[in-house]
């Protein structure tokens, strides 16, 4: 391809730290649990401003750990409809009921006027995604109706890494956040994702819980109903090296996001979703909202097929509540602003190494192809 959607980029330095610290690692035996994954917990502390931070396995269990601790089972959890499945996957597994409230058109986040309309006896919690990077300026107001109706408030932030609102970091305006590095992110460890906090005893609960529920990595007793949800010492050695580059990475998406604003202006159809006042996106990814006219299906293979370019993966193309799973809980047109959103947007391409001249590629490519399906309507 002459574009591809996205992109992994390691330097040729960092290739070889990795290496060395994996052949140490290996040497000595200590394969999980070790330095390099408390580097990484520090790392991400003081990276974030929050106290403590607990390595885990996924993003997902970054989300069900903190859920198991906050004892959501046999509750509801409020959950945008616009969101990846294992957001509502982690409130079943922890025990909870998810009941999904429709989204802000404006920021893809979760809608807080319909969230106050749902809460009700059985609801113990709110988790609010950053999608895309972009935090909803009603970060205030959410949190305050949460502290109001005595809710948890839990950050789905795993594509939020770095992304700040009026100054503060993604994953700590909630009680609790869960933050993903899976291969696609801005930052990965190859699988893996990072739980901050400022409570001790979500900390406490949360490592006994990655843990099979052991009171320590050497003890044999079992407190909780815990689980192998442990990051390794490699994947450590892996997020730790690319960490480092985070703000670098940021700072190469918001070039291409820029470029992209400017020249999405002279193209018809295509509107890019900005991120709000005060807040500074990472640019997980560049989103836009197309018009109906547009068959989206139909431009994405034209762009791949004549074209050469890839565009990212939707955020998300079907809401949750419409997934095969939730048949006959939810249906069609009861979160109307979700499942137009969802159907009704493309995200173009950014990652590490992303020329001008690649962007230059990616936009006269959409509007030569816009064009021939404008000519066809």
């Amino acid at each position: 391809m002459n574009v591809p959607p996205a992109k992994i980029h390691f330097s040729e330095s960092d290739r070889k730290q990795i290496l060395q610290r994996i052949d140490e690692c290996l040497a000595s035996g200590q394969l999980t649990l070790g330095q390099y994954g408390r580097q990484l917990e520090e790392y991400l502390a003081g990276y974030v401003s929050s106290q403590y931070a607990i390595a885990v396995n996924s993003g997902t269990s970054a989300l069900e750990i903190p859920m198991r601790a906050l004892g959501i089972s046999g509750g509801e959890v409020i959950v945008p409809a616009n969101t990846f499945f294992a957001t509502a996957l982690s409130v079943l597994h922890a025990g909870g009921c998810p009941n999904f409230a429709d989204i802000d058109p404006n920021t893809f986040s979760i809608d807080v006027d319909h969230v106050r309309q749902l809460i009700n006896d059985k609801t113990k919690a709110v988790v609010v995604v950053h999608i895309g990077g972009i935090i909803s300026p009603r970060m205030g107001e959410l949190r305050e109706l949460c502290k109001e109706r005595e809710l948890f408030l839990i950050e789905d932030a795993a594509h939020a890494l770095g992304s700040t609102l009026n100054g503060q970091q993604a994953g700590t305006f909630g009680d609790v956040a869960g933050f993903s590095f899976y291969p696609t992110k801005i930052v990965t460890s190859g699988e893996g994702g990072i739980i901050t906090t400022n409570s001790e005893q979500i900390d406490s609960e949360s490592r006994l819980y990655r843990d099979q529920g052991k009171d320590s990595f050497t003890s044999n007793v079992h407190g909780r109903l815990g689980y192998n949800w442990r990051m390794s010492e490699p994947h450590a050695i892996i997020g730790l090296a690319h960490c480092q580059h985070l703000d670098e990475f940021i700072a190469e998406r918001q070039t291409v996001a820029r470029f992209y604003d400017t020249a999405l202006a002279d193209i018809d159809g295509v509107t890019p979703v900005l991120p709000p006042q005060g807040c500074r996106s990472n640019y997980y990814k560049y989103i836009a909202t197309i018009d109906d006219w547009i068959d989206r299906t139909a431009l994405k293979q034209m762009m791949r097929d004549e074209f050469g370019i890839g565009l990212s993966g939707e955020v998300y193309e079907r809401p949750v509540h419409l997934q095969p799973y939730f048949d006959g809980h939810y249906a069609e047109g009861m979160l109307p602003v979700a499942e137009r959103i969802c159907a009704r947007h493309i995200c173009l391409p950014v990652f590490q190494g992303l020329t001008e001249q690649n962007c230059q590629l990616v936009v006269e490519s959409m509007a030569a192809a816009l064009e021939k399906q404008h000519v066809a309507v």
